[in-house]
């Protein structure tokens, strides 16, 4: 942020006091929480003391807040999301599903319930008028009823594998269960309306695109969008056309230049590491059809020979697929791309998409190309970012970190050098990479 001069983001400077508390999480292997149990454990515990912060610093999270494009924030679609919210609790849907897994509980408890014990009740008590009514645990019922009713609530108690403080009962009348799926649905449709209306001008606002998409980007405009904010396509709608087409014709005289050097003795320890990583990489549905794994060959073989700072390096090859994939949809109707048959897909399709793919990473790549030179500086300085950041955000982490000898790039060299596309599935790296843009 260039405006903000010598001011530094909240995050650099040496406040240790930060906004959130951590909360204790219980999972399915711990027994039912009880809060006359673990209420006084918790007020035993002792506070961690904190350094004062000066008055002066208290403003930091919201000057960083203020600056900040978040994906939660309303924006401009405030009401929508309030009247959405509103539809989508459909009382009726709720009251069904939560008596059909309480019926379905049950008849599995009577199967495995031994002979002569107590049958725990089917159902909660529905609350009367239908009103929403808050109906106490098993655990806070257990502990004030009477030590003669003790046991017949221990079944009942012991079948409650995870953990709540109460359970909500629902009364009203029956609403149709389309609502929530219809709002939905109306809130995708305007979105797209949005993105449609914003590509469809004579000369595409890039800023203004760049920030809708950081909220996700709809899939039919998906790879239009990708090829804009890459700076692959011009904004002036007249130009693209022309672009494609140099583009696409610029890459293949690449291949017949270059491609068949790929078994010279300077090249072919190149091209064997591509041969040998494409195989590994995921999906395998996809990247193993003999047409996929030809195309990332030669993606990988044609970038590496025209960038000899750097040339094919580890963890290059995951960063096409999130490109290829995008791409390839706009010839894949309803059919999931990460295991698409590409033999149906038009051979001048393909090409279209091979040369797209190859100039968009290659954007991409133009950016970080730090990160694949020797010693690649660019992870290495990007992993100490990471790790003046957690001391400064969460000091115990770090602290315990260190007490444990365990080093940053260890465990996040990976997460720089393929930006994540091994921690996360394709689906949830394509939405990623709508903010990468």
């Amino acid at each position: 942020m260039a405006s903000d001069g010598a001011r530094k983001q909240f995050w650099k400077r040496g406040s240790s006091k930060v906004p959130g508390s951590i909360q204790h999480v219980y999972g399915a292997q711990h027994p039912p929480f009880d809060p006359l149990v673990h209420g006084t454990l918790l007020k035993a515990t002792p506070k961690v003391p904190t350094t004062p912060v000066k008055a002066k610093r208290v403003s930091t999270f919201q000057e960083f807040e203020s600056n900040t494009s978040d994906a939660w924030d309303a924006g401009e679609d405030d009401d929508e999301l309030l009247a959405m919210a509103a539809e989508s609790l459909n009382t009726a849907v709720v009251m069904e599903t939560a008596h059909r897994v309480l019926r379905n509980h049950s008849q599995q408890q009577g199967r495995s319930r031994p002979p002569g014990a107590p049958e725990p009740p089917a159902e909660p008590p529905e609350a009367p008028g239908g009103d929403l009514r808050l109906v106490k645990s098993v655990s806070e019922s257990h502990a004030s009823c009477p030590e003669g009713s003790a046991s017949d609530a221990a079944p009942l108690q012991r079948s409650q594998s995870l953990p709540h403080a109460a359970t909500v009962v629902l009364g009203g009348a029956p609403e149709s269960s389309a609502l929530s799926s219809s709002a939905l649905s109306e809130r995708e449709a305007s979105r797209l309306d949005k993105f449609k209306h914003l590509l469809a001008g004579p000369n595409t606002d890039l800023e203004e695109l760049r920030k809708l998409s950081w909220s996700g980007i709809p899939k039919p405009v998906r790879a239009i969008t990708w090829k804009l904010l890459s700076g692959y396509l011009p904004a002036n709608v007249d130009r693209r056309p022309a672009t494609l087409q140099r583009k696409q014709k610029e890459y293949f005289a690449f291949i017949d230049h270059y491609y068949d050097s790929r078994n010279d003795e300077v090249h072919q320890d190149t091209y064997r590491q591509i041969h040998i990583d494409i195989p590994r990489m995921s999906p395998e549905a996809l990247i193993l059809q003999p047409k996929v794994t030809e195309i990332f060959e030669r993606i990988l073989f044609i970038w590496a020979i025209r960038h000899p700072a750097s040339g094919y390096v580890q963890g290059i090859n995951d960063l096409v697929t999130p490109f290829f994939v995008v791409f390839i949809c706009e010839y894949i109707d309803d059919e999931e791309a990460d295991s698409a048959n590409i033999s149906r897909v038009p051979e001048d399709a393909l090409r279209n998409v091979e040369a797209d793919t190859y100039w968009c990473m290659s954007r991409l790549l133009d950016g970080i190309q730090d990160n694949y030179t020797f010693a690649q500086p660019g992870i290495q300085m990007k992993v100490k970012m990471l790790e003046e950041l957690v001391s400064r955000i969460d000091e115990q982490v770090h602290r315990h970190l260190g007490q444990h000898e365990v080093r940053y790039l260890q465990f996040t060299f990976r997460w720089m050098n393929n930006l994540l596309t091994r921690e996360l599935p394709l689906r949830c790296t394509v939405r990623l990479w709508d903010t990468y843009q």
